[in-house]
């Protein structure tokens, strides 16, 4: 909304300048997004909160200012003449609890035309641009007040009364946009003998708008139900001021001061003879006292605020502070008794146009933010701990390095998925929501693999092709009746590999990428027997899946996503993936680092070409070396594999390749041969021979 400053200081007489004003009403609360326009033109783009509805107009921020700088706020009292004209209109509330108060007044004789250019000038503010001068003042008084109002052509109410009713079954309302509204009986409405004249707190009617053949008006101000009026605008796809005011919580004790302004307004610039005063009351709404406690507010505060400021900023606010003393009796011998009465706390009377205030804390916030957060000592929060690691925070903060250092980013997923994910990727039953956020994630997350398929589909829709992510959650299952959850990782790889040399031509991702980065987390850990046996789930390709295998324990699983799931989702591109249970993997230690010196001699490589059986899996190779236990043998790489041609069928063959070294000495020739020999007995035993 807008705010005019030059409006501001014919309530209270400010002698801060605008950019000051603005920066000391930002402070309090009452934020000035933007300053547009110089001198008198000087417009405040404001930005207020949907609980601060009696900041929504002039008079509001400028009570805001009279507590600010501690100066008098100049009330409104509308001058209106005796009465001349008795009109007679019954108003009938014919339910309490959606309309509590209606007010109305009437004015005879007007004459409608233009508004004068001064409140012309002042409707620009807000961009309106004008209707005549009976309608301009009603939304004057709303820049200004903040009440909503509205104008009827008196002639035009049938029967001579005003009833407020919900709508009945069939009924229609043309409203004043030309639109014509049908009714449901949960809808709020004015109406006179015969029909409904307006959406209470929404619109006006057609039917009884305020026209040029107008002669007598009737003005309205009264307090609807905000939940009533929220729930017919977003029936009727409506949003118009008053409702945004109505739906927030207007100020009960204000509809006759609103009615009063407008009547005045319209006298001055329309003419005419000032009618009858109706202030139908159903119900009162005003609350009960707040008790302030001066030991709460210094406790939430953290410093004593002397008496004086708290009573001068909550009058200023609008509130009524009674003090409640208690009395301690000071007895001497040698002087007659002392009676001395010091503050304890407040019974505060809370203004009915701030809704918003219900309990001790708030009325402490009002005392706070006026006395300014700047004037608080910087003190830090008392605290008798200590800082607690969790359990497993090491672990996780090295997982995390880790995946950073192989190029991945860390990505977040919602925990909510499709019920038809939760079955086609998990083999548990999942949790069910009872009140899910939407009807396509009704169910707690079995796996964090939709929630990274989902990423990637997002990425790729936005021509991102070469991607690593990774997630780390939780996941959740449904065990005996329970919610059983766990840690979980998940990370995938797309696109190009990252290659060592720039030169290097670039190739696709594959599974031994994949492979190769689980293994690397995995080094993390002080994990032996290490084992990766295919396949993985059956959402992944059959044949480039496999389990990671720790002990007797399945740790995870990875492998490329399966081709029909990835057309599914409309992927053009192979997406590798790998899961850990993350639980198993905390229950290990930690792998500490230890410097190793690098040898000064030289490194003996040896390359075997071995005729396998397909049965013989590269780690039960891998497995059979090490138990050789020959500490010079260093590394152990297979470099090439090949099925077919003169490879007979059930076999293939391995270039195995083979480093030595010593850290105290030269390795002598006939050291690595008999090293090699072992190595080629240990092969032979394994059903494997050298390729001739």
């Amino acid at each position: 909304m807008n705010i005019s400053p030059n409006w501001l200081r014919e309530f209270v007489d400010l002698e801060v300048d605008n950019f000051r004003l603005a920066q000391d009403l930002t402070h309090v609360g009452i934020a000035v997004e933007s300053i547009v326009g110089e001198g008198d033109a000087t417009i405040f783009e404001m930005d207020i909160t949907t609980n601060r509805v009696d900041a929504m107009n002039h008079y509001g921020i400028a009570r805001e200012c009279s507590a600010v700088y501690d100066i008098n706020l100049i009330p409104i009292k509308p001058k209106l003449p005796a009465f001349i004209r008795e009109a007679s209109f019954p108003i009938e509330i014919l339910d309490a609890d959606l309309c509590a108060r209606y007010t109305a007044r009437a004015v005879c004789d007007v004459r409608i035309r233009k508004s004068p250019p001064h409140i012309a000038q002042r409707l620009l503010i807000e961009e309106h641009h004008g209707v005549n001068n009976i309608a301009d003042a009603t939304n004057y008084v709303l820049m200004e007040l903040g009440h909503p109002t509205h104008a009827f052509d008196l002639d035009l109410l049938e029967g001579g009364k005003i009833v407020v009713r919900r709508a009945r079954k069939g009924e229609t309302l043309k409203t004043l946009d030309g639109i014509m509204r049908e009714l449901d009986p949960e809808d709020l409405i004015i109406a006179d003998a015969v029909k409904p004249v307006a959406l209470a707190g929404i619109m006006g009617g057609f039917d009884t708008m305020i026209t040029a053949k107008t002669r007598n008006v009737l003005i309205e101000s009264a307090w609807f139900d905000p939940a009533a009026v929220r729930r017919t605008s977003r029936r009727l796809g409506m949003h118009t001021d008053a409702s945004h005011r109505f739906e927030r919580g207007a100020d009960w004790g204000g509809t006759s001061l609103a009615c009063d302004r407008v009547a005045e307004l319209v006298l001055e610039i329309a003419g005419g003879k000032l009618g009858a005063h109706h202030d139908a009351i159903a119900r009162d709404l005003r609350r009960e006292a707040v008790h302030l406690d001066r030991a709460e507010l210094k406790r939430i505060l953290g410093q004593e605020i002397p008496e004086t400021d708290i009573v001068r900023i909550l009058r200023r606010l609008g509130f009524e502070p009674t003090a409640q003393r208690a009395t301690a009796v000071a007895l001497s011998a040698s002087t007659p008794i002392a009676v001395v009465e010091t503050p304890d706390s407040y019974s505060v009377e809370v203004p009915t146009w701030r809704l918003d205030v219900e309990r001790e804390i708030d009325v402490i916030e009002e005392i706070a933010r006026v006395y300014g957060f700047n004037n608080f000592a910087n003190t830090l929060p008392a605290f008798a701990g200590g800082v607690v690691e969790l359990p497993h925070a090491r672990a996780e903060s090295s997982l995390r390095a880790r995946l950073l250092a192989l190029g991945y980013d860390e990505a977040v997923s919602t925990t909510f998925i499709s019920a038809a994910d939760a079955q086609r990727f998990a083999g548990e039953p999942a949790v069910a929501l009872e009140n899910p956020l939407s009807e396509e994630a009704p169910v707690l997350r079995t796996t964090l693999v939709p929630g990274m398929l989902q990423m990637l589909a997002w990425n790729f829709n936005r021509d991102a092709k070469d991607l690593r992510l990774f997630e780390m959650g939780h996941i959740f299952s449904a065990i005996r009746n329970r919610v059983g959850e766990r840690g979980s990782l998940c990370f995938a790889g797309t696109g190009a590999a990252t290659e060592n040399s720039m030169e290097a031509k670039s190739r696709a991702l594959d599974f031994f990428d994949i492979k190769g980065d689980a293994e690397d987390l995995l080094s993390i850990f002080a994990a032996e027997s290490v084992r990766f046996d295919a396949p993985g789930a059956d959402y992944y390709h059959p044949g480039r899946s496999a389990k990671i295998v720790l002990g007797k324990k399945v740790v995870g699983q990875l492998g490329q996503l399966h081709p029909e799931i990835a057309a599914t989702r409309k992927f053009k591109q192979d997406v590798w993936l790998a899961e850990f249970d993350i639980e198993h993997l905390f229950a290990l230690p930690l792998r500490e680092s230890r410097y190793e010196k690098l040898s000064r001699f030289p490194q003996v490589e040896r390359d075997f070409s071995l005729l396998l059986d397909s049965t013989v899996k590269y780690e039960m190779l891998q497995r059979l070396l090490e138990a050789l236990h020959i500490p010079e043998l260093r590394q152990v790489q297979a470099r090439e594999l090949f099925r077919g041609g003169t490879v007979p069928e059930g076999k293939y063959s391995m270039l195995l390749h083979l480093t030595f070294q010593s850290i105290e000495r030269t390795l002598r020739d006939e050291e690595v041969a008999a090293w090699s020999q072992k190595v080629i007995a240990a092969i032979e035993a394994l059903g494997g021979s050298l390729r001739t």
